[in-house]
């Protein structure tokens, strides 16, 4: 017996020496050569599938095609794939729309689509929290990967309200990725939709986390993935307010990051910047629709000196063009797109006129004011303020479709009503136009306001290739319920000339009118109601008379339905002058965004 026990025991140490010298180090760290590519999508905005519903075409990029390429990588014995994900998947297209809120009694099929492509990680976005507590808290019990945002913070625990951060173990290596949201969500959506936290400045938490992380976890690698822009303006930005895009700003200031991914901003970017240790970080950002995907590689090489790695990182973004749709993929989610087609496919209404959203740039347009028609009967309003969503969208004469919904009216936007001054009114109008149109000197020079380089030359956008607008055009502000004459031959501030009431009755600067305006203006977003109309940010809630309970497009879903056939046609309740400059500079740009004229 004794002689047994002495060789069972001989065996178990011969075991237990073979399996030490195979586990990984502590702090995961491994003797070898290691290759780790990490693969990033961002603001996909639920384009899953190579087709696109609303504009009946096909996709460049879907989240079909993004799969073919991380199964082929993923192939590759001599690398490491991560797959994350950046925020804004679960809005902007009605396949996300019908799991959204229509079929929402099974597990929602953008859950089982991004754990089918085995997603690691993955970061909360502004548009992931705009379809409500409902929608995105049991969307996150149902993705089988973390999803993150740090600076999200519950009012209740003073916690983060998702998982601030998560450890990944790859090869011996561990591997940290920190999560953070755009702090600018209050700036856009109804409190409702947020209720219980509120969102923190991103760099003050990424000097939290980052010491916090490195002292109790030891990683190997630290990531950030941060639903926020890179662009050296930061967005929307003031003394008083945080970073909207600081995830470049996040990079510079905070030390200890190998690479940082970010979005929002639905710009490419691969850059390098330096922190305060003087050391490069890498910051990539894929721009939207899965068009392309952002790329870390990182190639470690063990130091035995140090007892740590080397690491040489190179970012690269790549198209999703060239890649065809995965067919397991499409093969497996075949039924709910098959699904969704038949609710985007359903009649809704009758239009005895098209309507074209190009034709809201230079004047009234029946476009723009169906939905101001909807807002004043909606609402009882006596002024409604409607800004263009869509600046490229078309809904011919004839049968109305759900698609054609979403081309009218792009967001989950809900519907506000508010208290303001005929001042007020006046003050958001200037500002609208202001943002829209140039000062005009003569017939020569533009109406609209392009965006111009230091030698006076037009800029042309690096996603459509041609000349860009100054601002962004979904704060184009128009309004219904009153008459006016906007004079470009003026400066910015003196334009506005409210003539009456809609129905001839006068406007009075002093009085108070009901004003009806979407959730993302009405909560300050863009500017309107803050910096045009003069309201203090926290006066918003205050001036709040009723919301709805559905978004905008459900509401004009439900009225076209009622109405069954509708004419479209402009209100006419405003005018561009001199006439004779803005006629010929209207044709004039009108061609150089679209080309010839009708």
């Amino acid at each position: 017996m004794p002689s047994k026990f002495l060789s069972m025991k001989k065996v178990l140490l011969l075991i237990l020496i073979f399996i030490s010298a195979n586990l990984p180090a502590q702090n995961g760290i491994t003797k070898a050569d290691i290759h780790l590519k990490i693969i990033e999508t961002s603001d996909v905005h639920g384009c899953v599938f190579p087709q696109d519903l609303v504009n009946q075409r096909n996709r460049k990029g879907s989240l079909a095609q993004v799969q073919t390429y991380v199964k082929q990588e993923r192939a590759k014995k001599d690398q490491i794939v991560l797959l994350l994900d950046n925020g804004d998947i679960l809005q902007g297209t009605p396949f996300v729309y019908y799991y959204n809120f229509v079929d929402t009694n099974q597990v929602h099929q953008l859950a089982a689509v991004m754990n089918t492509m085995k997603y690691d990680a993955g970061t909360v976005g502004n548009h992931d929290i705009e379809p409500g507590h409902a929608v995105y808290d049991k969307f996150r019990k149902e993705i089988n990967f973390p999803w993150l945002a740090a600076n999200a913070v519950s009012n209740t625990t003073g916690q983060p309200y998702f998982k601030p951060y998560v450890i990944l173990h790859r090869a011996g290596l561990k591997i940290a990725i920190l999560g953070m949201i755009t702090p600018a969500i209050p700036n856009w959506l109804p409190e409702k939709i947020w209720s219980g936290m509120h969102f923190n400045d991103m760099v003050k938490t990424a000097r939290y986390w980052v010491p916090y992380i490195r002292q109790h976890e030891h990683p190997d690698i630290l990531i950030g993935l941060f639903h926020s822009g890179t662009h050296k303006s930061y967005g929307f930005h003031d003394a008083n307010e945080p970073v909207e895009d600081a995830s470049r700003l996040v990079a510079k200031e905070v030390p200890g990051f190998d690479v940082v991914f970010a979005g929002h901003d639905h710009r490419l970017d691969n850059e390098s910047v330096l922190n305060p240790d003087g050391k490069e970080v890498l910051v990539l950002d894929p721009a939207a629709h899965a068009g392309y995907v952002a790329q870390a590689d990182i190639h470690l090489k063990f130091n035995p000196k140090t007892k740590s790695y080397d690491k040489a990182v190179t970012g690269h973004l790549v198209s999703m063009a060239p890649y065809a749709p995965d067919k397991d993929f499409m093969n497996k989610f075949l039924p709910d797109f098959v699904q969704v087609k038949k609710f985007v496919d359903r009649k809704i209404g009758t239009f005895t006129k098209s309507i074209d959203a190009r034709d809201a740039l230079f004047g009234p347009s029946a476009f723009v004011d169906i939905i101001h028609q909807l807002q004043l009967e909606k609402t009882g309003a006596e002024v409604s303020l409607v800004s263009l969503l869509s600046l490229n969208a078309q809904i011919a004469k004839g049968d109305v479709y759900m698609h054609d919904l979403f081309k009218l009216y792009r967001y989950e936007n809900y519907l506000y009503t508010l208290s303001m001054s005929g001042k007020e009114i006046k003050n958001a109008l200037e500002y609208s136009y202001g943002l829209w149109y140039n000062t005009m000197s003569d017939k020569t020079d533009h109406l609209l306001l392009f965006k111009m380089d230091k030698d006076g030359k037009l800029v042309k956008s690096s996603f459509t290739g041609k000349p860009a607008l100054k601002n962004a055009y979904y704060n184009f502000n128009s309004a219904a319920g009153i008459k006016y004459v906007v004079d470009v031959s003026k400066p910015v501030g003196k334009r506005i000339r409210i003539l009456s009431m809609a129905d001839g009755k006068p406007f009075d600067m002093n009085k108070t009118y009901r004003v009806a305006i979407n959730s993302y203006q009405g909560n300050g977003g863009g500017g309107t109601l803050t910096q045009g109309a003069g309201i203090p940010k926290a006066d918003l809630s205050k001036r709040l008379i009723s919301t709805s309970d559905k978004d905008i497009r459900f509401l004009m879903m439900k009225w076209l339905e009622e109405k069954g056939k509708i004419e479209p046609k402009p209100l006419n309740s405003w005018k561009v002058i001199p006439e004779k400059w803005v006629k010929p500079a209207a044709k004039k740009d009108y061609e150089i965004l679209f080309g010839p004229s009708r």
